[in-house]
């Protein structure tokens, strides 16, 4: 689902907006919110939410034996292992075709190359686990407890498909403990309008021009019209 997306704009939105609100509770908010995030990646990777599932377990259960083992060698383990299966894991569904592609270039094999769909957002959520078992065992952060918690951390739908990387220490004491009020909003909904605006009437104008010319060979294109696309393709 894509934040510009009539859908999402005129009913993933307003549904959760009014639901968030009409809950008092912030532990059935938090509950909420975790639903809706997960219906907001299924939508589009219906199969591929078993991996985020997957890998906010593991980074979970890191976190809790990292904390476990404060100050040892043990944690410093921890963290390797975290890395090294993040890694990998992001590794194999992003860079997977590129390496065997290249293998195939420089050593003349014919290795078959894996044709393997990139789960959305896989290299946030990805980041975003790895820099929350970093901060557990710099002692930044307590490793959280509910599994819930920590999964709405990693699923938050506003930035789950397009990013930022956020930190947990940044996210952590707003997930427990957070107020609103009506000068917030009004900031939200401005930035969103904004953003809304730059992406539908900049961007993707300025894609479209950019896949017209940067599609074309470099042969068929005259310097006018590269530095064009290349323009294009910065805004």
């Amino acid at each position: 689902m894509v934040f510009s997306s009539l859908l999402f704009i005129y009913l993933f939105l307003p549904i959760n907006i009014i639901l968030y609100y009409s809950v008092k509770n912030r532990k059935f908010k938090n509950i909420l919110l975790l639903i809706t995030s997960l219906c907001f990646y299924a939508w589009g990777e219906p199969v591929w939410i078993v991996l985020l599932l997957i890998s906010s377990c593991v980074d979970y259960c890191h976190g809790l034996y990292i904390e476990r083992f404060h100050g040892t060698k043990w944690a410093k383990y921890g963290v390797v292992s975290s890395i090294i299966l993040n890694l990998s894991l992001l590794i194999a569904f992003k860079y997977s075709a590129f390496i065997y592609e290249n293998v195939n270039l420089i050593f003349n094999t014919s290795f078959q190359v894996p044709d393997v769909t990139l789960p959305i957002g896989i290299s946030f959520y990805t980041f975003q686990t790895i820099s929350y078992t970093v901060d557990v065992y710099r002692g930044k952060v307590q490793a959280q407890r509910k599994f819930s918690t920590f999964l709405l951390y990693v699923s938050l739908f506003p930035q789950l498909v397009a990013g930022p990387i956020v930190r947990y220490a940044d996210i952590a004491i707003q997930i427990e403990h957070r107020t609103t009020n009506i000068s917030q909003i009004s900031d939200g909904v401005n930035r969103f309008i904004i953003g809304l605006g730059k992406k539908v009437l900049l961007a993707n104008t300025a894609g479209s021009y950019a896949t017209m010319f940067m599609g074309r060979s470099s042969e068929s294109l005259t310097i006018t019209e590269a530095w064009f696309g290349i323009a294009m393709f910065t805004l």
